[in-house]
């Protein structure tokens, strides 16, 4: 299905459905006990995000806490050594915590002040959500245990030290792949378990309803950011907007800023090692329609219809699954999913690094990395580049794995 960019004008009001779909992707597929914490925190939240004092005090949080608003960067020498397409970054690295996550955890730990819940629990891939969640929670005094794969502990210890220095509670996961996805079992597993007393948040646009909208309303603020920082900067709109894609919190933000203007819009999904089985976390481009994690999406599956095992560079893109907006944007047309490898990743790692002094972070190496392939086939124009992390947490990880290249490849 191709979009007609006019049906975009009211697709927020439609989207998602009140029982929490995208078209056939979304909904709530938890037992009677989860459905009704479901249906508590989607109560609350249409309540309280209407609410002049909530709103107020989040935007207060984001001023004088987070320091947003983040500027856009023009990524100039790296813009030269490709050609003529104009290359800028959205700078979502220069957010306290160091990536964009701290946009919903500070509104879902908002929420769960408003709520009068003690505790939050929540699953953390690269130590990035698990780090702002923390954060979040330390700021508003509430109890904290984020649940973490054994391999991604291992590969992101400076972050696993963010969190214990925050006061959070690390819980080390070692069923199955120990990644992201056996993360995400154990903090569903304990939530179900306290859900009276505390609240999950989620780390993406991912999950059971109402958590793909909240993450994504809390999420749309670098979009809007973005598009006025943009046209003021400029005088007009990018041409195209890239940004890495695992669960999908990051791209569904930046992308609700531009949904309904003629920008293309490009999500970039973790090929890793190439397309063999278990190589890649590209759901998008390579899975089918399945139930997980409480919601139904496009996920890569195994020969017995069940999560396939995933791998990525980049432990917060390594996810069986998409958000389920994903998925339904993917469907209409109106996002072009595409891949890029391990290699090109890496190579852009460090090109954005030595030319621009910025450090990104893996995941969002994936984005630089498509938005230089893409450069090479237009020629002309800009592309707007959604940073959604720093480097700091992957460069021992780089180092070890890659060690530093002397030369620049592109």
């Amino acid at each position: 299905m191709i979009f007609n960019q006019t049906d975009f004008d009211t697709y927020f009001k439609h989207y998602p459905t009140k029982d929490g779909f995208y078209g056939n992707y979304g909904g709530a597929y938890v037992n009677d006990q989860l459905k009704k914490a479901m249906d508590e925190i989607a109560d609350a939240y249409f309540t309280i995000c209407k609410s002049s004092r909530f709103i107020d005090e989040l935007r207060k949080i984001r001023r004088d806490f987070q320091g947003r608003p983040t500027p856009i960067t023009y990524l100039e020498k790296l813009s030269k050594r490709i050609g003529k397409v104009q290359l800028y970054a959205k700078r979502e690295d220069l957010n306290h915590t160091g990536a964009h996550k701290i946009n919903h955890c500070m509104g879902e730990a908002l929420l769960a002040k408003y709520m009068g819940k003690k505790k939050i629990i929540a699953e953390t891939g690269a130590g990035q959500h698990g780090v702002a969640i923390a954060t979040a929670a330390a700021y508003f005094g509430l109890e904290c245990e984020v649940y973490m794969g054994a391999v991604d502990i291992k590969k992101q210890a400076p972050n696993v030290a963010r969190m214990k220095i925050l006061g959070a509670k690390v819980i080390e996961v070692t069923e199955g792949e120990q990644t992201l996805k056996e993360a995400v079992d154990a903090a569903f597993k304990a939530y179900s378990q306290e859900y009276e007393n505390a609240i999950y948040c989620i780390g993406s646009v991912v999950g059971p309803h109402p958590f793909p909208m909240m993450v994504r309303d809390f999420q749309s603020v670098v979009g809007i950011e973005a598009r006025e920082q943009f046209t003021s900067l400029t005088g007009e709109l990018p041409d195209a907007v890239v940004a890495c894609v695992g669960g999908g919190s990051n791209a569904m933000g930046i992308f609700s800023g531009f949904l309904n203007y003629p920008v293309d819009l490009y999500g970039v999904e973790p090929l890793g090692k190439g397309l063999s089985f278990g190589n890649h976390a590209a759901s998008l481009n390579y899975g089918q329609e399945g139930i997980m994690h409480g919601f139904n999406s496009i996920m890569l599956k195994d020969e017995n219809g069940n999560p396939a095992p995933v791998y990525s560079v980049a432990s917060g893109l390594d996810y069986p699954s998409s958000g389920p907006e994903h998925a339904f944007l993917r469907d209409l047309g109106r996002v072009k999913y595409d891949v890029i490898g391990d290699d090109e990743t890496i190579n852009a790692f460090f090109a954005l690094s030595k030319l621009e002094g910025i450090i990104p972070a893996i995941e969002s190496a994936h984005a630089v990395a498509y938005a230089v392939q893409l450069a090479k086939k237009l020629n002309t124009g800009s592309i707007l580049i959604n940073l959604s992390g720093r480097g700091d947490k992957d460069m021992d990880f780089i180092i070890e794995k890659y060690g530093i290249p002397e030369k620049i490849t592109l």
